[in-house]
């Protein structure tokens, strides 16, 4: 069994969790040696409804997938839970209920109903008051300490830095155990959240390609006093492989040759991205499986946009990337003794 993530934060290591949002995503991450997942609710609802997200997914929605994905996985899930899904009574129902499907870590807002994704305009929050009383009644609601309250703000696009951080520090004093300061515009803002909120709680910050904050390393992000990285996007790699279903329309009615390849980046110098694009570029509709010696965070925020499958150690055991192709091909396409 994995290690909880509440002893892996007591240890000062860093956690990379990227984004999974079924059992597709799940297995891959779970098998390639991160310390944490995180669910994301985009994914969710991308995935389940095939609509943005904006709140349209239900509490139900969201702690089936928690369950499963739990309970089909060993790495500690981090997970989604949006405003709670309603009054205080759902906030505590809410918790209770990801708490039981085996996550170890929930995530509650301050957004007002229904809420939007973290990183479009126009998001608007409930006051102070009301969105500290949340963190309260979660805090109060879980059975076990080791299960873990992440407090989100989305105040800093609509009222600023200041008012973020004077949030999050009242998240702190109502008993969260993660602050996560959405959306900071730059470096230098990031940097803010890690001098003003230091010792108040663990720091979380949301890696988004193309978002309204910069991407930041994992190295910047632990010099500045953050313990966890999430990435939701990362593994909507296989989604984007979508356009390989051109293939199948006439007059190309056939997977083009080869249909995945394994390609060793570690001796790539210079724009390994524009390297592994040109390889794609060769070979039209191909799913490519990375590997390299040392697999970092960055890598996913690299790899994972361009339609990459996975990024995977070098020295990767034989069963883990057997059962890693198996979630990228259909058994009858493979033949691996």
């Amino acid at each position: 069994m994995a290690a909880s993530l509440k002893s892996l934060l007591a240890t000062g290591e860093f956690i990379v969790a990227p984004g999974v949002f079924e059992m597709f995503s799940a297995k891959i991450a779970d098998r390639m040696g991160f310390k944490a997942l995180y669910m994301t609710g985009y994914g969710i609802s991308a995935s389940h409804l095939g609509l943005a997200d904006a709140g349209l997914v239900t509490y139900r929605d969201m702690v089936e997938r928690a369950r499963t994905i739990a309970q089909g996985t060993r790495t500690p899930l981090i997970a989604d839970a949006d405003t709670g899904f309603g009054g205080l009574l759902n906030v505590r129902e809410t918790v209770r209920g990801y708490e039981a499907a085996g996550v170890q870590a929930i995530q509650i807002e301050d957004q007002e109903v229904p809420k939007k994704c973290g990183h479009t305009p126009d998001r608007r929050v409930v006051p102070l008051a009301d969105a500290v009383k949340r963190i309260e009644v979660a805090v109060e609601a879980r059975r076990s300490d080791d299960f873990l309250i992440v407090a989100r703000t989305d105040a800093r696009t609509g009222l600023g830095m200041d008012e973020a951080v004077r949030r999050a520090k009242a998240f702190a004093k109502a008993g969260a155990d993660v602050l996560f300061v959405e959306s900071p515009e730059s470096e230098e803002e990031f940097a803010r959240v890690g001098a003003e909120l230091a010792g108040a709680a663990k720091l979380l910050a949301n890696m988004v390609p193309t978002g309204r904050s910069p991407m930041l390393s994992e190295e910047k992000l632990k010099a500045l006093g953050f313990s966890i990285a999430i990435y939701p996007s990362a593994g909507m790699g296989a989604a984007w492989q979508a356009d390989s279903l051109k293939s199948l329309l006439p007059p190309h009615n056939c997977y083009p040759e080869p249909h995945l390849v394994l390609v060793d980046i570690s001796g790539m110098n210079g724009d390994l991205r524009g390297e592994v694009t040109q390889i794609q570029a060769e070979y039209p509709g191909t799913t490519f499986l990375l590997m390299s010696r040392n697999v970092t965070s960055s890598m996913l925020m690299e790899y994972m946009p361009c339609g990459i499958g996975g990024v995977l150690p070098l020295d990767v055991e034989p069963d883990v990337l057997r059962h890693s192709l198996a979630l990228l091909l259909d058994d009858s396409l493979m033949s691996m003794n």
